[in-house]
């Protein structure tokens, strides 16, 4: 094996620049650029020339692709070893059975330092160390220069490539600025964060921490104008109104309250057209009913993102201030400030009286008191407020609130049981800590309501789409596809029908759609979107020894991410294999990759799965899925696969073979052979074949294929001048 080479800098994020000890060496041809950084991001395997030339060109490459990618090779190979001989192999990008690959350290490379980088984030974030986390986001946010990546590079490859990484440093932008305005280091962050605004106006999560980071300066008007653009936008184009987070954030800044990122949570106001959750519904009110009559208790709604919980916390509580019950209402958010008990302190700020409760706390010990004491702080405001008037206190969206919040959440329900107190909590089962998963497991055991929230009927789903629809609505069959594709899950349902306004589907997805695939995504591990990344591609006929040859890890290694997307709802279990709980999160993945690099994908899968002896089923699967362009490779596979893949999956078989007759760059024998293939297996199934068989029998130099493929065409079979391009898109 060939030793990693050292001394290079490879910089993708920003403008293509590669530096070697010190010396930037030249690229000039925009293909080559192409072909450099395709082999950058993959220095760990390298790539094949058939991938290469996808990756460059895509679906339809010129005829001079080959010689083209080998004069680019040889150019690069002068460029990274001038010194070399040319007659030796080279150290640094060498080739080997039609592959290429450069042999670089992955740290040599931006990418791949600010993947590792970011990912290190987590560790300090799971513990609050909020000092480690910012300090890991700096660096993984120091490896950019400009905010996107590969500019000036083309081809497929690199435009998917910039979509992912473009993602990643959005979200690693919004986390550094949350982090640094909670330090009161607002004024280093706005100007970014608004220039990023004017850049990508769709997305939602980028316009409220630009709004805190405004009102931070004292720019208030700023942020209600920005605001505004926004609404205005949404209207617009979707008919919708901003999000919940984006809509608190306005509604605080209307309100003229002093401190906008953590305010007085206002009720969220109930979703217009609300249907189903009858049962769930039922529950809430009635405690609101007990409640206003004396009776504490508690409930916990728990279920995936985008179920209904906070739409079914606004119809169910409703009626709580109408029977004269005070309330306070907070929402958990990732962008918000992790400070200390920033999600109680809001949901307890009753009235618009801010400074009671944490003026007490800081009463206690000079600005810093210990858990019990905030424990019992709290615990005797909450009691005042009782004797006053029954008290409803909702969380909703707990899994991102701080520990010292949940602590004393915990410690208010052993108050519930001899106080006119409601505490009502809403969470999603992943991502949550350690602290969140105890609560959830130790309060129903003290008498809390447990109430699971699982997908919406058909006849429910059904319903929202008629009502969110302009007349006359979607035919009865596009009503059924998105009822299907949401499979129950609201949030999703709700944007695949604005997506069917606007003349898109799930495999063609608008920003907005992926956005919220990808929002609903980003707080799993990265091993486990790389998962359902792979997942997507492989769609459901698979078995987890396919996932172990298509990522690369081995079945114990993938345990980890396959359980945290179970706990999400992400995938669901059926039978030896698992699936997309919701079909449109297969769809949107898969579609929101360039068609050309979807093709790659597939052409990359099938090989893995061949090599690592997967079905050959699944394997053809991968090949019609693209439909991938017929290659060396795969011509190989078929030529010595055709004859078992007929007699144990007839179906790919008779679909992958006429997509390979058909193909203009296949080879005499192949076609041949493949074609006399194609005609075997069509007539086991009792389908015409007279077509591919006569054109066998007329060019087969073997008499015993030239009788079997008489016999097939039968004495009425077609002319043997049926040629193959015919014969392949029968």
């Amino acid at each position: 094996m060939t030793a990693q080479c050292s001394g290079f800098d490879i910089r993708l994020l920003g403008n293509l620049r590669i530096t070697y000890a010190g010396r930037e060496l030249p690229l000039r041809s925009a293909q080559r650029r192409a072909v450099f950084s395709a082999l950058a991001l993959t220095p760990e395997r390298g790539l094949s020339r058939d991938e290469l030339i996808t990756a460059v060109w895509g679906d339809h490459p010129p005829a001079s692709a080959t010689g083209n990618l080998y004069t680019y090779v040889s150019a690069l190979r002068r460029m990274l070893e001038p010194d070399r001989d040319r007659w030796s192999s080279g150290r640094v990008l060498t080739s080997e059975g039609g592959s290429y690959r450069l042999h670089l350290d992955a740290d040599a490379v931006d990418v791949h330092r600010f993947e590792r980088l970011r990912e290190r984030s987590r560790a300090p974030r799971a513990t609050g160390d909020t000092a480690g986390e910012l300090a890991a986001l700096d660096a993984a946010l120091a490896q950019w220069r400009g905010d996107e990546a590969l500019v000036g590079v083309p081809g497929p490859w690199a435009a998917g490539h910039r979509i992912r990484l473009g993602e990643l440093y959005l979200t690693t932008v919004e986390r550094q600025a949350e982090l640094m305005l909670g330090l009161g280091r607002g004024a280093e962050v706005v100007d970014r964060l608004l220039a990023l605004v004017g850049r990508h106006p769709a997305r939602e999560s980028l316009y409220a921490v630009a709004m805190r980071a405004l009102t931070a300066q004292g720019r208030t008007a700023e942020a209600l104008a920005l605001y505004a653009t926004l609404r205005d936008r949404l209207v617009e184009e979707s008919g919708t109104e901003p999000a919940a987070a984006v809509r608190q954030i306005h509604e605080q800044l209307s309100a003229g309250t002093a401190t906008p990122a953590r305010g007085p949570g206002p009720v969220p106001r109930r979703h217009p057209g609300f249907r189903g959750r009858s049962a769930a519904l039922a529950r809430l009110r009635s405690a609101v009913t007990g409640l206003a009559g004396g009776r504490g208790g508690s409930v916990w709604i728990s279920g995936e993102a985008g179920i209904g919980k906070s739409a079914l916390l606004a119809e169910g509580l409703s009626g709580a201030a109408p029977l004269g019950v005070q309330v306070g209402w907070a929402v958990g958010d990732e962008l918000a400030y992790r400070m200390p008990l920033s999600i109680v302190l809001e949901c307890l700020s009753l009235g618009n009286d801010a400074d009671g409760l944490p003026a007490s706390l800081h009463a206690c010990t000079a600005g810093a008191p210990p858990t019990m004491t905030v424990i019992d702080t709290v615990q005797r405001f909450v009691v005042a407020r009782c004797a006053e008037r029954p008290l409803l206190l909702v969380l909703d969206d707990l899994q991102w609130a701080d520990d010292m919040s949940l602590l004393v959440w915990h410690a208010l329900h052993k108050l519930t049981t001899r106080l006119p107190l409601l505490l009502v909590s809403a969470a999603r089962p992943v991502p949550a800590g350690y602290e969140v998963r105890l609560l959830r497991r130790v309060l129903p055991r003290d008498g809390t309501t447990l109430v699971e929230l699982g997908p919406l009927d058909d006849d429910t789903a059904t319903g929202l789409v008629r009502a969110w629809s302009r007349p006359p609505g979607p035919d009865p069959g596009t009503t059924r596809s998105l009822v299907a594709a949401a499979a129950g899950n609201p949030y999703y349902l709700r944007h695949l029908v604005l997506a069917d306004r606007d003349g898109r589907t799930a495999d063609t997805p608008g920003p907005e759609l992926t956005d919220a695939v990808s929002r609903h995504l980003q707080p799993l591990a990265d091993d486990t979107r790389q998962l359902l990344r792979a997942i997507a591609f492989l769609g459901n006929n698979y078995l987890v020894a396919d996932l172990a040859a298509v990522t690369g890890k081995s079945a114990p290694e993938l345990v980890p991410a396959v359980e945290e997307a179970l706990a999400a709802g992400v995938l669901v279990e059926d039978g030896r294999r698992l699936r997309f709980r919701h079909p449109v999160l297969r769809r949107v993945l898969r579609g929101a990759i360039p068609t050309a690099l979807r093709v790659l994908m597939h052409r990359q899968f099938a090989q893995r799965l061949a090599e690592a002896g997967g079905d050959l089923g699944r394997v053809a699967g991968q090949l019609l899925a693209g439909p991938v362009p017929v290659d060396a490779w795969v011509q190989d596979w078929l030529t010595t696969h055709a004859a078992q893949l007929g007699a144990v999956a007839p179906a790919p078989a008779i679909a992958v073979l006429r997509h390979a007759v058909a193909s203009p760059g296949l080879s005499a024998p192949s076609r041949e052979l493949l074609t006399a293939e194609l005609a075997r297996v069509l007539h086991r199934c009792g389908l015409p074949a007279g077509a591919e068989a006569s054109w066998v029998s007329a060019r087969t130099g073997d008499a015993a294929t030239r009788a079997e493929m008489s016999r097939i065409a039968g004495p009425g079979g077609p002319s043997p001048s049926v040629g193959p391009a015919v014969v392949g898109h029968r």
